[in-house]
């Protein structure tokens, strides 16, 4: 089975990305192995989330930040990683 990835830019920041995705997903399992529970909360939507429900609202949020950007401003894509980590934060810390 021969696979042919070449259609797709492999690219040391696209490698980047999916490799922090994983260990993220892996983090969250090894503390959740380490915590069970993540002690659900009620925070500003009124619906109850976990850390997984916080990581993916996290996660999806931050595409929906980084397409914005690409659409809005432009290709340079630091200003909108900084924005997704406190966005990210800010989801941690209040939903």
């Amino acid at each position: 089975m021969n696979l042919d990835f070449s259609w797709m830019a492999w690219t040391w920041p696209t490698a980047a990305f999916f490799i922090i995705i994983v260990l993220m997903l892996f983090g969250m399992g090894v503390w959740e192995y380490a915590s069970p529970g993540g002690h659900p909360r009620i925070g500003v939507l009124r619906f109850e989330t976990t850390r997984g429900d916080r990581l993916f609202l996290s996660l999806l949020g931050s595409a929906f930040i980084h397409l914005a950007w690409l659409g809005l401003v432009g290709s340079n894509l630091w200003w909108a990683l900084a924005l997704s980590v406190v966005y990210a934060v800010g989801v941690f810390r209040y939903v």
